[in-house]
């Protein structure tokens, strides 16, 4: 283990000296190695099974304020070699911009802690089939309405990073992911519909298991049975936690760096100012032990450190690499690649609850097309779910739209569930919008 992760430190030090030879004022590296095993099958046999082993390397070189930046796959001295060159020729050929360079030496994470992210597992192909041949005979096996299945599949991969620059940092650590999903297909009296479930974890012992999967993927399906189109109305909205995180990636989009210096976000010189309801808050925590998004350091180096997003419905900070941090006048956050582990916090109200507190109105499980303006906050997206009056479900609901302004619909969360889904980089529960318009029929 330890010895994969030395000898990509060493090809990220010797690209790096060789940046320097060749008259880089600045040099920075990133390689990643991956194995993997990626098994689906269809009604119960195989369809594919493929097997990954991938490398790459990419090198951004700096001469003062002129950037260049080249990748290769091919591992070999002659291959990074060449790449080292091209980049030093490209960056001799752009223009200068004074906003460009590594992130402040300061910031570099020298230090960081072990997360446990690493779990290998053998990548054995017998084993992923009966993954993906239980979950599916589970789902098909749930009722004679699941006529059909597109297909189960699992995937796993186990590799190492390293990011490296001419501050003298090379740091890097091994991660695992493993998942397995099932979608199936259900009919009745001519009703077509489908869904899924899916499991992911950094340790394959912790995935759930397969026919529980198939089981779920199966219920998920014949609760859409019988669905309807409703009436075009206002009303309000329960977001299932499935989805609902959903919400919160708009969020995320409206306070990065580069919508924001571009001045293309809703949420432009927000800083310190109320975007949710006063008793909102979102915290981020990126050293979590085996979690999904946790991360010792972004993209750029810099470690990363826990953080509150927004508290009191107060947005606290941006989202921003050293570039954007420069161009706006402000400290890089240590998002170079993304968020890590957003916890959003919940008003307490269980599954029953929530939807007392909805009452009549709209519960969206699904969501379809791309209709958000992160510019102005547009929102309108295609959904499907179920219809609840006084706090019941009554029926299953598809092809209708729903819309409003992020704006508002951030300001206007009623409520935040106490489950929570834990699936991705953002934890949240199921969220409650006071009203938006439905249009169906």
């Amino acid at each position: 283990m330890q010895q994969q992760l030395t000898e990509i430190q060493n090809i990220v030090e010797d690209v790096l000296k060789l940046a320097k030879q060749h008259g880089a004022t600045a040099a920075e590296a990133s390689m990643s190695k991956v194995q993997g095993i990626a098994v689906s099958s269809r009604l119960k046999e195989v369809e594919t099974v493929e097997f990954t082993n991938d490398g790459g390397l990419g090198i951004t070189v700096y001469h003062g304020q002129k950037k260049g930046s080249a990748s290769t796959a091919d591992l070999s001295p002659q291959a990074l070699r060449l790449t080292v060159e091209k980049a030093i020729e490209i960056a001799k050929h752009t223009n200068e911009d004074p906003y460009s360079g590594l992130a402040e030496h300061a910031l570099m994470a020298f230090d960081y802690p072990e997360l446990e992210l690493y779990h290998p597992q053998e990548l054995d192909t017998e084993h992923a089939i009966k993954q993906v041949i239980a979950a599916e005979e589970a789902a098909l096996n749930l009722d004679k309405r699941i006529t059909n299945s597109d297909g189960a599949s699992y995937n796993a991969n186990i590799g190492a990073k390293v990011y490296g620059n001419s501050h003298g940092l090379n740091a890097g650590y091994h991660s695992s992911r493993y998942s397995i999903s099932c979608v199936v297909i259900g009919e009745q009296n001519g009703d077509m519909q489908r869904d899924y479930s899916y499991s992911v974890n950094r340790d394959a012992l912790l995935l759930d298991n397969p026919a529980k999967i198939g089981r779920e993927a199966a219920e998920f399906t014949l609760a859409r049975l019988g669905a309807r189109k409703i009436k075009t109305t206002k009303v309000p909205v329960l977001f299932h936690r499935d989805i609902a995180s959903g919400l919160f990636g708009h969020l995320v989009s409206a306070i990065s760096g580069g919508n924001l210096y571009r001045k293309s976000s809703f949420l432009l010189d927000k800083l310190g100012q109320q975007v949710l309801p006063t008793w909102f808050a979102i915290s981020e925590k990126p050293h979590v032990k085996r979690g999904l998004a946790s991360s010792p350091f972004d993209g750029e180096g810099v470690i990363t450190k826990d953080a509150e997003i927004i508290s009191d419905g107060r947005l606290n900070q941006y989202l921003l690499t050293s570039y954007a941090a420069r161009k706006m006048g402000m400290t890089t956050t240590g998002h170079a690649g993304g968020i890590h582990n957003w916890y959003i916090n919940t008003s307490g109200e269980n599954d029953q609850q929530m939807l007392a507190k909805l009452g009549t109105g709209l519960l969206v499980t699904e969501l379809m097309g791309q209709g958000v303006n992160i510019v102005t906050g547009d929102y309108s997206r295609g959904a499907a779910g179920f219809w609840v009056e006084n706090g019941v479900i009554q029926y299953p609901v598809h092809e209708i739209t729903i819309a409003g302004n992020l704006k508002d619909m951030l300001m206007n969360i009623v409520a935040v569930g106490a489950v929570t889904e834990t699936r991705g980089a953002i934890q949240s529960g199921s969220v409650l919008i006071d009203t938006l318009q439905v249009s169906g029929n």
